[in-house]
């Protein structure tokens, strides 16, 4: 799934693809902000970590589940 993360005063954002689903993505950044933690973490397919700072987090986009096909539909 195709998540986007939104940092405040940062006209970029942070893209990448996770096997996390979206209500797993959802209960970790909602956790955070609920317990007032300074930041929470996210892994990408390849294994990497994302640590995003609450105090920095302006927004989060989760794209849908469904995967990529390629090639030609007949």
């Amino acid at each position: 799934m195709d998540i986007r993360i939104g940092i405040a005063n940062s006209p970029r954002e942070i893209s990448f693809e996770s096997s996390q689903t979206a209500a797993e993505v959802e209960q970790i950044v909602a956790s955070a902000l609920d317990k007032g933690a300074s930041y929470f973490k996210l892994v990408d397919n390849k294994g990497l970590v994302y640590i995003v700072p609450v105090a920095s987090f302006a927004y989060l986009e989760v794209g849908s589940e469904s995967t990529r096909r390629v090639g030609f539909v007949a």
